[in-house]
């Protein structure tokens, strides 16, 4: 394998383990960390993508999806945590006239 291959996509590979890693233990500093590897070495191989090293792209995208759906499952229960708390993200909706709206809900967590 040649080195200059080699390199970005064993550096994609770390990344990749640093997110799931990151990902099962709630660490949001080693996340970034990792996703901004992964995105450096992402960028490396789109200048010179590994053509004869299909078969290893293949496994290394598998695993970044793996790593997409934890996050959205994480991204789920942050959410569900925030509307308990009677907080959620501002959710874009439109009105009948087609314009942008921000709409707010908010849920007591106790009556006084």
């Amino acid at each position: 394998m040649n080195l200059t291959l080699a390199d970005p996509l064993q550096r994609l590979s770390d990344a990749l383990d640093g997110e799931q890693q990151a990902l099962v233990e709630h660490d949001v500093a080693a996340l970034v960390a990792a996703t901004g590897k992964k995105l450096d070495a992402l960028r490396e191989l789109e200048r010179n993508p590994p053509l004869q090293e299909a078969a290893r792209l293949k496994e290394l995208a598998e695993r970044n999806h793996a790593n997409g759906v934890l996050l959205s499952r994480r991204r789920r229960e942050v959410n569900w945590a925030l509307r308990q708390l009677g907080r959620s993200e501002d959710a874009p909706a439109y009105d009948a006239r087609g314009q942008a709206q921000t709409m707010h809900t908010r849920r007591p967590l106790a009556v006084a």
